[in-house]
């Protein structure tokens, strides 16, 4: 089975950015659309942003990251971004990503954790 492994959190002062990166073990075409979601302190997980892994390059962004934060992938590296700017502290969390396929429970990394603070 083809294992997440995310990477680049940090604490960082408000305004900043971070890169985040999700490695697979595998191909992430074995996957069909790839997420990050974030769990705040004290908070549900949420969903953050949404990439489709091959074809049509579709994406999807909660209305809280949209126009900050941008999902990509490069699938010769088998690794999906996250480019996060302008972070706030709301943006505090662990971010974890996750890969999904039709008719399979869905793959989950470790997490990574992010800080927003001055």
């Amino acid at each position: 089975q083809v294992q997440l492994m995310e990477s680049g959190g940090g604490l960082v002062q408000p305004g900043g950015s971070l890169r985040l990166s999700c490695a697979a073990s595998g191909s992430i075409f074995s996957f069909n659309y790839m997420d990050w979601y974030r769990q705040p302190p004290g908070k549900e997980r949420e969903l953050v942003a949404t990439i489709s892994t091959s074809g049509i390059y579709s994406t999807y962004y909660a209305d809280s990251v949209k126009g900050r934060f941008t999902i990509s992938r490069d699938s010769a590296k088998n690794t999906v971004y996250l480019q996060m700017n302008t972070l706030k502290p709301e943006d505090t969390a662990v971010y974890y990503c996750n890969g999904r396929r039709p008719s399979d429970p869905p793959v989950w990394g470790q997490g990574t954790q992010v800080t927003v603070s001055s």
